[in-house]
């Protein structure tokens, strides 16, 4: 993954380690998709998805008005956006469950798509969040040898 040896998330703690996670997985991502490694490019993208989830649901100010139901795991990343969408965090129009299972094709075969519907979908969500937007500059280089 994009972050490996570039940071350490642990020492980081969760504040600041999945935010930073999220930002190099948006960035390893999307030069991915521009390389046409496709599968790759959405495998980097969902984790920066599952990442930024984690950082908002990280925060007790964040979380405070959340809608939770009793015996909601947020640790699952779609029981997490159903939450947030409930909540007015974010607004829906990202087809969570459709991106789940492009991701469990790309885990097991290369896929050929336009990706500009899939970036767009993720840059709204990490909008939302306030993930995004961010100063390239600020993250660590890349790992010329990262795939």
């Amino acid at each position: 993954m994009p972050h490996f040896g570039l940071i350490d998330e642990r020492a980081l703690g969760p504040g600041i380690g999945p935010l930073l996670r999220a930002r190099l997985h948006i960035r390893g991502g999307k030069r991915r998709l521009r390389q046409g490694k496709i599968s790759l490019g959405i495998i980097t993208l969902a984790d920066a998805l599952s990442s930024a989830l984690e950082w908002y649901l990280a925060s007790g100010e964040r979380t405070a008005n959340l809608s939770i139901y009793e015996g909601e795991d947020l640790r699952d990343d779609y029981t997490a956006y159903k939450v947030l969408v409930r909540s007015n965090v974010l607004d829906g129009s990202f087809d969570f469950k459709a991106f789940d299972r492009l991701l469990e094709r790309a885990l097991y075969e290369e896929l050929s798509l336009d990706p500009k519907p899939i970036v767009e979908g993720i840059d709204s969500i990490m909008t939302q969040l306030g993930v995004m937007p961010f100063d390239e500059g600020e993250l660590p280089p890349e790992d010329p040898s990262a795939i």
